[in-house]
């Protein structure tokens, strides 16, 4: 059966055949990422005079979308535990623009306040790119203010070099279709403990952070955070709300991604493969045996 993530179209290859300066064509199939808009409601206010919003509408890959839903509110400082949530649920009201299975509306307890400017920098940023400006960063300082603490956590090089291999593993569609962004927690020995993919990298990022909160396992300030793609300063913020002071990047860092885990004092690798990578901060936590 096919995973639920996964389309599959009819597309033609084109080759170039060898010698030559002609191609040739082929029909077959092809999977693809699927990718499909989410709304994210929430219910909020009094017991006796409750208010529907809607937050947030997101492009992303079906599947756990609770923990999307739940995850984002935590990193957008909206929640600050799993007991501020009633409960989560598909939508099913009617008149509304979205097929009602892909609305989320989460119910908060009552008395849990929301305040508008929590989710005001949604506006300066979508599924692809990190926040920038002055305008945006001040809408990330309504969100949290979280001092750096100290702490005596370290790793071992070795541990970090071999976290993309063990990704790798469990990235069931991203080995069906190339197209898809993941983030993953392990622990200080690099033993993998939870995955969740997206086509957007923020999404698979919450995705996490709403499965760790409905476990009970915030803060995750014992543990590793590694992400397949790029570090964003979006990404960075939405790990430091989660408590993570390990964070590890396939790719490449921004530099307010590095101001920021400089400012809160979160250890930072980048480029992550190939048996190498580049400390960006707090190098004190990584051991380099020699």
């Amino acid at each position: 059966m096919q995973h639920p993530s996964v389309s599959t179209i009819q597309i033609s290859r084109v080759t170039a055949v060898a010698g030559s300066c002609t191609y040739s064509e082929q029909k077959e199939n092809d999977l693809l990422a699927v990718e499909e808009p989410l709304e994210i409601r929430i219910l909020h206010g009094a017991a006796d005079s409750r208010q529907q919003k809607s937050i947030s509408v997101t492009m992303c890959t079906p599947g756990n979308e609770f923990d999307l839903a739940n995850g984002f509110l935590f990193t957008e400082g909206i929640i600050k535990d799993k007991n501020d949530i009633l409960s989560t649920r598909f939508y099913t009201g009617l008149n509304t623009s979205l097929n009602g299975d892909r609305i989320i509306l989460v119910e908060l307890q009552p008395g849990i306040g929301f305040d508008p400017k929590k989710i005001e920098r949604h506006f300066y940023t979508s599924s692809s790119c990190g926040v920038c400006g002055k305008s945006s960063i001040d809408a990330v300082r309504n969100v949290f203010d979280i001092p750096p603490s100290k702490d005596s956590l370290t790793v071992e090089a070795s541990v970090l070099t071999g976290l993309p291999g063990s990704l790798r593993k469990q990235q069931e569609v991203f080995e069906y279709t190339g197209g898809l962004h993941a983030s993953a927690l392990f622990d200080l020995k690099g033993n993998l403990l939870l995955t969740r993919e997206d086509v957007g990298r923020h999404n698979a990022l919450d995705k996490l952070v709403g499965a760790a909160l409905a476990s009970g396992d915030l803060p995750l300030n014992h543990h590793i955070l590694l992400l397949s793609g790029r570090a964003s300063f979006e990404l960075i913020q939405k790990a430091a709300m989660a408590g993570i002071k390990i964070i590890c990047a396939v790719g490449a860092p921004s530099s307010l991604a590095v101001g920021l885990a400089r400012e809160l004092q979160i250890t930072l690798a980048g480029f992550l493969r190939d048996n190498r990578f580049n400390i960006y901060s707090g190098d004190q936590r990584i051991v380099l045996l020699k």
